[in-house]
């Protein structure tokens, strides 16, 4: 599938892989696989959300790639991983699991960092001997394990059953969102994002959003709406960082504390000011910084790194985090 829909410079325009590659999944659907960075660096595998791509993971890719080895993919039906038959936490899994054993050596070790139903999926292959093998630690990102729906906020409503059928229905409808406009920016911006989303990112955003089919973003929008991973939860035994923005209205920050007293080895949680759902893309120093966090403490270095490399990113994260404090003081 082509990248056509998506943004084309800057810091959100999809960086060109090393290599691709296809993995395929328990029920046989084929997933698009991304790999960027040099072989033997720190390996780290990304999990994207709904309706997005490997393109909303831009910014982490450009910064990671210097130093480690990053491995994106598409879910199926997004991207450039064709539609599927079946749909549910399952496929999930399956799909996780078939990305970790297709793209890293047997026994090589890799931080796992998932936004949303990315998130979601790697708490769906937390109990998987693929992840056991695998995975040395996890991010969650705005993400949540159970009641969605329930708790989202996209809807000016009281809580309660008319609120939770409306928003299913919303978040649910098979018409196609059309071209990317003024009205779909603001809309999507409202949705999905902090009020404070800068023009470029909320534009990221929209064109990765509208670029899913329909029929797909419908039909993971029905097993969202189901959704209970409270179980799958405490098998996430690995060491695990949860991120959010306060301002998340899909999954509002609720969701991340509760993550974060559920889960087995939670080392940390970070709840990010004026941030909304898109926080990949709002907040990109931030994220990268938990990555970077995750793979510093549980995962060797490369044996061939040099002095200078580790200075310049040492040096780079360091710009980014008084970057982030300027922007969310």
């Amino acid at each position: 599938m082509s990248r056509a829909g998506h943004v084309t410079v800057g810091r959100y325009a999809p960086p060109a892989a090393a290599r691709e590659l296809v993995a395929v999944s328990a029920d046989g659907s084929r997933l698009h696989v991304e790999v960027h960075g040099a072989e033997g660096a720190p390996a780290v595998v990304l999990s994207h959300g709904w309706t997005c791509s490997t393109a909303f993971w831009a910014a982490q890719i450009r910064d990671l790639a210097r130093d480690h080895r990053v491995v994106a993919y598409d879910q199926r039906g997004h991207g450039r991983s064709p539609a599927a038959a079946a749909y549910g936490t399952t496929a999930l899994a399956d799909d996780l699991a078939a990305v970790l054993k297709a793209a890293l050596a047997p026994g090589e070790r890799a931080v796992v960092a998932g936004h949303s139903m990315g998130g979601m999926t790697v708490m769906a292959a937390a109990g998987r001997p693929e992840f056991a093998e695998h995975a040395a630690a996890a991010l969650l990102c705005s993400t949540g394990s159970s009641r969605l729906v329930a708790e989202a906020t996209v809807l000016p409503l009281r809580a309660g059953r008319a609120r939770t059928r409306t928003t299913r229905a919303v978040l649910g409808s098979r018409a196609p969102l059309g071209p990317v406009t003024p009205v779909a920016r603001a809309v999507l911006k409202y949705a999905t994002m902090g009020p404070g989303s800068a023009p470029d990112r909320v534009e990221a955003c929209a064109r990765i959003v509208h670029a899913c089919p329909a029929g797909v973003r419908h039909a993971w929008s029905e097993v969202l709406a189901g959704l209970d991973l409270d179980a799958e939860l405490a098998r996430l035994t690995v060491p695990t960082a949860v991120i959010a923005g306060r301002d998340d209205r899909l999954t509002p920050v609720v969701h991340a504390r509760r993550l974060a007293v559920a889960l087995p080895n939670c080392v940390g949680l970070t709840e990010l000011t004026g941030m909304g759902h898109m926080t990949p893309v709002e907040a990109p120093e931030a994220v990268t910084r938990a990555v970077r966090e995750l793979t510093g403490r549980y995962l060797p270095a490369a044996p061939d790194a040099s002095a200078a490399s580790v200075a310049s990113a040492s040096s780079a994260v360091s710009a980014s985090s008084d970057a982030e404090k300027e922007k969310t003081a």
